[in-house]
Parts: structure tokens; sequence; C-alpha cells
């Protein structure tokens, strides 16, 4: 198998920017340097699975920001595994934000998105966009947060085995996104209120210099930013990494248009995907290569740390827990003023695809915990948060 080099991009964060004809301008040279074929040997298992293609060549656009949990969409197209099914995917420049992904894909420039905790503020306001499987997640527990963690300053005086010593430090946070809702959840083990720290809206890229420079006591980040700066950053180091604080959530996704007049690209797709995070959850250290190619400036060493980590939350297929997943992730946003309203997760979740998927290929999923049979849903599932909360179990 071919692993063909990915375009160059660079390390973005969730709550950074940069104009979108810049950055594929600064992606062309990496591009052009494909095309002369820069390519290694990848593991022989990697996408020799026997996959239904489509009747014929079907042309999709994916997108995806630059993160290690959002690497599946490379990954596929890495080991060919769109090819496979008959899927021509082009794969957008890299966004740096979940929004400018949601922008993307409403202008009709990609088909194909991965966002977690963005989609609500676009449900609420009137994007129609409809979840369709996990980039990351569970399908069998509500709380699971492997690929976040909280670094902190040396003398900040933070104590991992004692949470009550947040009170009172500065926390860089990306306000609204998963950072900002994993550190209420670790407040909330704590005993502590957002009022009894401070939160200043930081992006990862700027959060080990505000540690360096003593602006903040600690910074609450997704991969591969927490092992970046523990490694750069002098006496910095992880103080609190997962703990199942909070429900990860994080879909691929389309708008419903797309969705009803494409099924069998849907499906194909999810397939894809699927066999995709197969082979990094039974091949980590090659899925951690990958990384350091599509986000370059990634060091081998942390990819493979956090590649860890990350497969951990691997978990494509959908549940009861995921609908409860979001509508718990809605509640911590409103809690905190960061949206006003909520929505009923019945009007955009559509199963049936990957469900589908997961009974006609049932060895994409054999390696992964059974769902709990209380949690397990059918096309037509209608989503009941008590009885969902009580058939998904916290961890």
């Amino acid at each position: 198998m071919v692993l063909a080099t990915g375009i160059a991009i660079s390390l973005l964060a969730a709550c950074g920017g940069n104009d979108d004809d810049d950055a594929a301008d600064e992606n062309e040279p990496a591009a052009e340097e494909d095309e002369q074929g820069n390519d290694e040997e990848g593991d022989d298992e990697g996408g020799e699975q026997d996959l239904p293609e489509l009747p014929e060549l079907t042309e999709v656009t994916a997108g995806y920001v630059s993160a290690v949990d959002q690497m599946g969409a490379a990954v596929a197209f890495d080991l060919a595994l769109y090819d496979d099914l008959n899927l021509d995917v082009t794969l957008a420049d890299p966004f740096p934000t979940g929004v400018d992904a949601i922008q993307a894909m409403e202008a009709g420039d990609v088909d194909f998105i991965q966002v977690g905790t963005p989609s609500i503020g676009a449900v609420l306001e009137d994007v129609d966009l409809v979840y369709l499987g996990n980039y990351t997640g569970s399908s069998t527990q509500l709380g699971i947060d492997e690929t976040m963690a909280m670094v902190a300053a040396q003398d900040s005086g933070i104590e991992s085995d004692d949470l009550s010593t947040l009170e009172g430090k500065s926390i860089g946070v990306s306000i609204g996104s998963i950072n900002h809702l994993y550190l209420l959840g670790v407040l909330e083990e704590a005993g502590l209120t957002p009022d009894d720290v401070q939160i200043e809206n930081t992006s990862p890229p700027d959060m080990g210099v505000a540690l360096e420079t003593e602006g903040l006591d600690a910074a609450v980040v997704w991969d591969p930013w927490p092992i970046t700066i523990s490694n750069s950053v002098e006496g910095a180091s992880e103080v609190i990494r997962g703990g199942g604080y909070i429900p990860f959530i994080g879909y691929i996704i389309a708008t419903r248009d797309f969705v009803e007049e494409n099924p069998d690209v849907v499906k194909a797709f999810l397939t894809a995907r699927a066999a995709a995070d197969q082979w990094m959850r039974e091949n980590p250290d090659e899925a951690a290569d990958v990384v350091t190619r599509w986000i370059p400036d990634t060091e081998i060493e942390v990819a493979e740390e956090a590649m860890q980590y990350n497969i951990e939350q691997l978990d494509p297929r959908f549940s009861a827990c995921n609908y409860v997943a979001l509508d718990t992730m809605q509640g911590l946003l409103e809690d905190v003023d960061a949206i006003e309203d909520t929505f009923d997760v019945n009007d955009h979740f559509e199963p049936q695809y990957i469900l589908e998927v997961m009974e006609e290929q049932p060895q994409l999923f054999d390696d992964l915990p059974e769902i709990p049979e209380e949690a397990e849903i059918t096309a037509d599932y209608t989503f009941d948060r008590a009885e969902a909360v009580e058939a998904c179990p916290e961890n």
C-alpha cells in the first residue's frame, strides 16, 4: 500500500484563523511535491477490505480541521479506501475551526465535514445539518475525554491530586469549544464554579507563550497541544488528562439536502471512514506517521503519544449514548450562556446509514467493545433523555 504524502499544513487551533486564499497558496508547494511521488510503504493490512463500491466513480469533497482526532479523513485518503469504494474524494485545505468548516459546507464547497461543539451553534442558527456518524467519541459510554488535558505552569500551585487548587487560577480555553466544556466538567468535579477561576479566551497556539510569560497558570486543550506545550515550555506539565469529565462529541456531518440526494454516497463514505478508523486502532504508530505528514510541524514522538489517546475515542458507531452526549453538551453551553436555546437532537440525527454499515460490515467494528443492549438503536429511534442516560454508563 502506498501512503501518499499529504498536503503540507500549519498546525492550527480551533479558535485560530487564516484567510482561505492564503491557506491555499501555502499548501500548493506540498501538493506539487506529492504529485512528484514522495511515497513510502505502509502497512500491508491497511485498506485490504472487501467493501461494496459505488456503481460509478463519484466525486465528493471532504473537510477537516488539522487536529490529531480528525486524521481519519487523511488516513482513508492515504490508504486509498475511498478509491476502493469508487469515491473520488478531494480533501479541502484544512479549516482553522469547525465554524469555518460549517461555513464552507453551507457554501457548497465541501460535502462532508467533521465537527463537534460548533455544530450546536450552527443548528441554532438554522443550518440544516445532519449527524451521520462519529469521528471521535463513544457509543458505549458517556464520559470519555482522553484527548483532552490541562497543562500547568511550573509554579502554578495546581496539584493533580487536589483539584481544589484550581481556585483563583487563570486558565486558558477556547471559549465555547470542547476544551471550555472540559474545564467546566473538571471544575464541577472539584466542587468549584466558573466564578472561582479566571477563564481566559486563548487560542491553542498562544497557550504555550502565555504559560511561559505567566499570563496563564494553566491551559486546557486537545491533542497534540498538551504534549507539545509540555515539551516546549520549561517546567510545564500535564496535571489532568482525560478522566471522563464530559461526553466527548465529534460527528461526521453533511447538509440534509446532500444526504437525501446521495444516500449511497453517504453510506460509502461512512464505510471508508469506519475502515480507516479500524486501521488506526490496529496500527497506531503508522497512523502517527500519517499525522506528521498531514500536520508536518508535529514531531513523531508527539504524534505517537497523541495517537494512543486518540484511538481510545475512535468509535464511528451510533447508539443512544451519542444522542445523550450531544444533548448534554447543549446543556453545558446553555449553563454558561454560550447559547440561548437548545434543539431537539432527534431532528438532526440520521442514524440509518451508519447502522446499515454496522450491519453489513461487522468486521470493521469487531475490535470495539459491544454497545450496551439498552443503548442499541434502530433507524427510527426516538431519543428520550431519561432512558438514554440510564442505558449508557458514565465511563
